[in-house]
């Protein structure tokens, strides 16, 4: 029996719209916990898990970028709600692809976050939850990241990175009890994207997030976003590089 639902649904990433939108859609019956910086600061999202049927919905307090920070905070959240039923990681940022070209700090904080402090909050996770026997993890992806594009290289190589981690990370848990989601979107259309030209088969939040929650309750290892992205970045795989390399973000 599935009793990845027994503990708190905990989204790291409390004002991510893609979070939220998943939270939305996961959270009747549940107690949720939204963990971001400036916790107090919540109210419309904490109002708009209440609406949606949870249960209970808690603030914590979350620095995505101090990695020292995320053991602490996995075990309180375990203390003060019990085993986590459901992880999500929202959190992360785009940056500036031509300023991260010349500004080495800036390349480093943008793969800091992507990738770097996810995967040592997705470490401390699934330690407690293999621990537990149960939960469910989930990890977003990137298209960007299937192959690496020379005009966003720098956040295409954290997701790169990062899916590598999670694939592997899926085959550590087989038969632990815990299971992780990697969702791939495409081009997601939002704050984070704000001011860009959307690429094709862009998609919204609730778009994605609705896909993962399917994806989630079918107990799917990947999900792409669109679904024909897959296809399409198979394809792109054979491309030339000389072509490859004149590929817009």
């Amino acid at each position: 029996m599935d009793d990845t639902g027994a503990g708190p649904l905990v989204i790291f990433g409390g004002r991510s719209e893609i979070g939220i939108e998943l939270a939305r859609r996961l959270a009747p019956g549940a107690a949720v916990v939204l963990a971001a910086r400036k916790a107090d600061q919540l109210h419309d999202q904490v109002a708009a898990l209440h609406a949606a049927g949870a249960t209970e919905v808690h603030t914590k307090e979350f620095d995505a970028d101090d990695v020292a920070s995320h053991g602490p905070l996995v075990a309180a959240i375990i203390a003060e709600h019990g085993t986590v039923g459901t992880a999500v990681l929202a959190f992360g940022i785009l940056g500036d692809q031509a300023r991260a070209e010349t500004d080495a700090e800036h390349a480093v904080a943008i793969v800091h976050t992507d990738y770097v402090a996810q995967v040592s909050l997705l470490t401390h996770l699934a330690a407690a939850m293999r621990t537990a026997g149960r939960g469910a993890l989930v990890v977003f992806s990137s298209v960007a990241g299937v192959r690496v594009r020379r005009a966003n290289y720098v956040y295409g190589s954290a997701k790169a990175g990062l899916d590598g981690f999670a694939s592997g990370l899926a085959d550590a848990l087989h038969g632990t009890g815990v299971r992780l989601l990697i969702a791939r979107p495409g081009f997601v259309i939002g704050r984070m994207t704000e001011g860009m030209k959307p690429a094709p088969l862009s998609s919204t939040p609730e778009q994605v997030a609705a896909a993962t929650a399917r994806a989630l309750a079918k107990g799917r290892r990947t999900v792409w976003i669109p679904w024909a992205l897959r296809p399409m970045f198979f394809a792109m795989r054979l491309l030339p590089q000389f072509l490859w390399r004149r590929m817009p973000r």
